[in-house]
Formats: C-alpha cells, structure tokens, sequence
C-alpha cells in the first residue's frame, strides 16, 4: 500500500509562526489546479501499489472549490489504483468549514477531516494571527459533525504566550466534549523566515519558554491518556483504532508521492522534493516537466531517520529490525547507547525493543540524535 499527499499552497493569511511553503495570492488558485492536474499524469509511474490513502494538505487546502476536488480526485483516481477502504483527508480552516462545503465534501468521497482550531482561546487565536474566531472554531466542529463526518481531527498549539494552563485545559475539554476521537497538538516552534522569528530577533516578542511547553505537554499527555486515549507519536493521540492511516504510514517508511509545490516523495530509495515556488511549478508543468530535487538514500541516513522517527511513536524501536535492514554493527551501536538510557529511566523495556519513558517523550528528538551514526 502507498499514500498520496497534495499540497495546497494557499492561504487567506500568513500565521506568525508557519513556515510551510503558501502564498497568498489566491487568485493564482484555478491556474495551480490545472498545473497539479497535469503533474498527476507525470508523475502516474511513481507508485506501483495501491494507495491506501489520500491527503489534502497545506496551506490550506478549504480554499479549494468543489468542482476544484472532483477534477483532482477524478484526476487521481485515472491515474492510480485506489484501494477500496480509502482513508481520504482534507485539511480545513474553521473559517472556510460552512454546513454546505461538509456535506460537498462527503459526497465527493472525503471520509476524514483535519481541522486547524488550534486554540479556543481569542487572545491566541489573535495572537498567532490566525484567520477564524473562537465561534467559528466551534461552528466549523459542529457543521462537520451535522454533515455526518464522525472520523475528526483537530489541531492544538500549546506554548504560546497568552495560553495559560486554565486554557489548554479548557480546550481539552471542549474537544473531548465534543466526542473528536484524534487530536494533534504541536508546541509552537520558532522557524526561521517567520513573523514570529523575526519579532523575536528585534526583542519585540520574548524567546520560547520552555519550561512552560514541557508543563503544557504532560498537561495534554495526563489528561488524554486518563481519557483512555492512544498517545501514539510524540504529536499525535487517538482514541483506541483512530490513528491517521496517512500519517502512520509515513512514520512505518511506506511509500508515497507528494504533488504540488514543495510537496515531498518516498520510495525507500530515495527521497524527492518539487519546488517551493508557485510560479516556477507551474511554468516548468507547462513543458511537461516536474520540477524536483533528488536525494538517494544511504544505509546510514535510513537508520538515522528510523530512530528518529521510531522514538517519536509508542511502538518504539526494534533491534530485530535494526540488525536485519542495517546490520549488526547498527544493532551493537544502539544496544550500548539504550543501556546508558535506561539506567537513566529514559527508556523502557518491550517486548519489539525499547520505548521512550513518559519522562523522557517530550525530549525525542534531542535523543534520537544521541543515537545517530555519523556518515563515513
């Protein structure tokens, strides 16, 4: 099985803190649509499976009118073998998430939306510039639920200046009262070539706190895992069988094909990446050509980015898996650098390998580099 991702590279505004690849020059819309339909074509070889899901991501991909989906999908579906149980996403600002657009985009074939609250709180929403309000943020939940969408994803921020720990909770509660059995929730990072970033640099906003992120990520651990929730990857948490399928796919290293511009691709092999400009995307898919770079991919990278990836989820990682992809040099070298983490109580003991103690999950990544091999 394999995933595709389309990247909409278009808001209304530009939030403080994203550094995602968008414009917003929204009447360039229909021009990209017609580009992305003839990417499809070009890119129809990439994968041989069948796609087991479909993404609709951003940007912002609730800007997209109706019939703009139906072309793409309709598009897709010529030029690619869909599995049956298809897990079809679309992400959706709260602002864009009408009664009318739901049930569209349930009749089109969407069964699943990501939706981008954020926060409930009018003085974060204010402050990360977003375009929706608390009540729209409300509405848009309660428009896809009337549409008869039941699989629903939510995003929370947590770290930023105004949300208090009153707040998130609150917003915990607001999403598990309203019965959304996934919730995303992101500590608010300073990107280089951002608002924020660049607010910070002329002291006009404070740094990160940091302290305060690490107390608001076990708030949200505490309170979902008491409510009998899966906290299946660092970011992620689920009611028990409502994990992303799309999003778990790429974590598990299956492959997929990104398409739009700066959308990404995987085949195991190799990793691609298209252009993050709309207008050199869209002129170089008038001469038939994707515009993309290359990387093939070393043993060593792909270790590097398995133990990466694999202390992010609760699964952890496996030595069987380590010795028999990469060898038993990359199988000793873990098994030394585990040993020292677990008298720390940063890891724990499974039966597959080892996992990330609940003390330790809001540092993955800074450990994941403690175990990477350096490149010869």
């Amino acid at each position: 099985m394999s995933g595709i991702y389309i990247h909409i590279p278009f808001c209304k505004k530009a939030c403080h803190y994203c550094n995602f690849h968008f414009s917003t020059q929204t009447k360039y819309l229909d021009q990209f649509t017609q580009a992305l339909l003839v990417e499809i074509e070009l890119q129809q070889q990439y994968l041989n499976d069948k796609i087991e899901t479909l993404y609709f991501g951003g940007g912002t991909p609730s800007l997209l009118s109706k019939e703009a989906i139906q072309s793409i999908y309709a598009k897709l579906k010529d030029n690619f073998d869909f599995a049956q149980e298809l897990e079809f996403t679309l992400e959706a600002n709260p602002d864009d998430l009408t009664l009318q657009k739901a049930e569209d985009w349930l009749s089109i074939g969407i069964n699943r939306l990501s939706i981008g609250i954020q926060s409930f709180q009018p003085q974060s929403l204010e402050w990360m510039n977003r375009a929706h309000t608390t009540t729209q943020a409300h509405q848009s939940i309660q428009n896809a639920i009337a549409a008869g969408f039941s699989n629903i994803s939510t995003d929370l921020i947590y770290g930023t200046p105004h949300l208090t720990d009153q707040g998130l909770s609150a917003d915990l509660e607001i999403l598990l009262n309203y019965g959304i059995p996934h919730i995303s929730c992101y500590a608010l990072t300073v990107e280089e070539k951002t608002a924020l970033h660049s607010m910070i640099q002329k002291k006009t906003m404070k740094e990160v706190d940091s302290t305060q992120q690490a107390r608001q990520f076990n708030l949200i651990v505490d309170r979902l895992e008491q409510a009998g929730w899966e906290h299946y990857e660092i970011s992620n948490f689920s009611k028990p069988n409502q994990r992303s399928k799309h999003n778990s796919n790429y974590w598990n290293g299956v492959p997929y094909l990104g398409l739009g511009p700066a959308a990404h691709s995987f085949n195991r092999n190799s990793r691609q990446w298209n252009v993050a400009n709309n207008q050199l995307y869209v002129q170089s898919i008038k001469n038939n050509t994707v515009p993309f770079e290359m990387e093939h991919l070393s043993t060593t990278t792909q270790f590097n980015e398995y133990m990466m990836i694999s202390l992010r989820k609760m699964e952890g990682f496996s030595f069987e898996k380590i010795k028999k992809e990469f060898g038993a040099a990359y199988e000793i070298h873990v098994k030394a650098i585990a040993a020292h983490f677990v008298q720390e109580g940063k890891l724990i003991v499974t039966p597959a390998g080892y996992t990330l103690s609940k003390e330790a999950k809001f540092f993955a990544d800074g450990m994941a580099s403690d175990f990477f091999w350096l490149e010869d």
